[in-house]
């Protein structure tokens, strides 16, 4: 880690501990933690827990970012706070913008146009990604045959919708 990133310090959430899931663990205020890019030109703050969070099995994740899926967590707007740097972003398609740093190419965000209020984040940007666990898989259609990934989360063929 670099001289420039800011700490802040993380509770211990047991690792079997939904942290997504239960009323009690969404919104709470003392939920502050920190997340960037593999270079540190990029720099976040989330002060709320996700309200959600997958794995996402779609080509197009597959694609952006290098690896056989990604894992996301959603929050609403205003509980994302650029502190350094923001993602550059690249069309995917009509509505999705997947954001990326333009200087060492990790992913960070995702967007979709259609649903303003909402941004998406990359699990394995936080400093502790521990903190976060998925609750569903979606577009498993398209799931590396030879992944086997052994949890009890729902599966979507497609989207959850």
């Amino acid at each position: 880690m670099s001289d420039n990133h800011i700490n802040t310090e993380e509770k211990e959430t047991p690792s079997n501990q939904d942290v997504t899931g239960s009323e009690q663990s969404r919104g709470s205020d003392d939920f502050i933690h920190q997340g960037g890019c593999l270079c540190g030109a990029i720099r976040y703050q989330i002060t709320h827990r996700p309200f959600d969070a997958d794995y996402c099995h779609c080509s197009q994740c597959q694609k952006s970012s290098g690896a056989v899926f990604q894992a996301w967590m959603d929050f609403k707007v205003e509980q994302v706070e650029w502190i350094a740097g923001k993602p550059v972003e690249f069309a995917s398609s009509e509505h999705v913008r997947r954001g990326f740093c333009q200087q060492c190419g990790c992913t960070i965000s995702f967007r979709d146009t259609r649903h303003p209020g909402y941004y998406t984040l990359t699990i394995g940007s936080l400093d502790n990604p521990n903190l976060i666990h998925p609750n569903y898989h979606i577009h498993t259609a398209n799931q590396v045959s030879w992944l086997n990934i052994l949890d009890t989360c729902e599966r979507y063929p497609l989207d959850r919708s």
